[in-house]
């Protein structure tokens, strides 16, 4: 058991990630602005109202303490929810915060939170990549402060890395659009639409290339990370999606509607293929992605296809409601 300070811990991806870390065994501490509230914290966690951006605070909490591992998910979440001058000093402030104090008490792993729009889809400009599926090694090209903020907090643990060698280790992930638990029961994601309403309307889910993930499986993914992380080389950022997109239909046939020329790029995207590869974390990690919106909708989606549930790119898959831990 590891002790795992995990700051924004109180919001939509942490709440899922304290759970998922608490539940695996680990004694968690949850450092946020705003509580979880009580009666929803788990077994085996802790949590601390703090503000990381006070002078001096970070390194306060982390000394008092003392995790064996650091997660920072606190951030302002969606792009141009704030001016983008507040996203970009709160986000990359945040982050050099946490991973300097975490760095300077001599905690043995430290991992950021990043994002897939580092890559700079969306772009009035226009953009394409140049391949699909999507990668680590997709040149990234951030557009807003949001985009930029999280590359930065990607290049904030590199950073170290290249200082600390090999004491200390340093991870990034780019969680796809996160859906926890109660918005596959119909609660509004982040958006402002539910799952179901960005299933049938294609229009709302392409802006974010129909990526998405459960949360569930994030925290199982950083378990995995956290417990795999000296065999791997220092400083990696990784994809964390789901194994199929948020769509009913394959993307060859969406993506030339909502992104101008990509039609010869991404004409193998059949069946369930989704836009963003998890190749990285499977190969060097061996997680695997284990829900998917055909499991996880309460209730099921209408129409779709649950035979592709059986095919490779789908085994594995958990039952909804289920709460397995991904094992190595």
């Amino acid at each position: 058991m590891s002790r795992i300070f995990v700051t924004g811990g109180s919001g939509r991806l942490g709440r899922s990630v304290v759970a998922g870390l608490a539940g695996a065994g680990h004694d968690v501490v949850s450092v946020d602005r705003d509580a979880i509230p009580a009666g929803q914290l788990p077994a085996g966690a802790t949590q601390l109202t703090a503000d990381l951006l006070a002078p001096g605070e970070a390194e306060r909490l982390i000394r008092e303490t003392q995790p064996d591992a650091v997660i920072h998910l606190a951030a302002i979440a969606v792009p141009f929810s704030a001016p983008e001058d507040v996203i970009f000093s709160t986000n990359t402030r945040l982050a050099y915060a946490v991973v300097s104090a975490a760095t300077d008490a001599g905690v043995p792993k430290i991992v950021t939170a990043s994002s897939p729009t580092a890559l700079g889809y969306g772009s009035p400009a226009g953009w394409l990549p140049p391949s699909f599926p999507l990668n680590e090694k997709t040149p990234p090209k951030p557009w807003n402060a949001y985009a930029l903020s999280k590359l930065i907090a990607e290049q904030t643990v590199q950073m170290f890395a290249a200082a600390q060698g090999e004491k200390i280790r340093y991870a990034a992930f780019r969680p796809c659009y996160v859906i926890s638990p109660e918005e596959w029961e119909g609660a509004l994601t982040q958006q402002g639409h539910t799952v179901r309403e960005r299933l049938d309307d294609p229009a709302l889910s392409a802006p974010a290339l129909f990526n998405y993930v459960d949360a569930r499986d994030v925290a199982d993914f950083l378990d995995v990370l956290l417990a795999k992380m000296d065999t791997i080389p220092n400083g990696q950022v990784f994809f964390v999606g789901a194994k199929d997109a948020l769509a009913t239909a394959p993307l060859a046939g969406l993506f030339p509607r909502f992104l101008p020329g990509s039609g010869p790029l991404t004409e193998h995207l059949t069946g369930t293929s989704p836009a963003f590869s998890v190749d990285k974390a499977r190969e060097l990690l061996g997680w695997e992605p284990r829900r998917s919106w055909r499991t996880e909708l309460t209730p099921a989606y209408e129409g779709a296809d649950t035979a592709l549930l059986n095919d490779e790119n789908h085994r594995g898959l958990v039952p909804a409601g289920a709460t397995s831990k991904e094992t190595a």
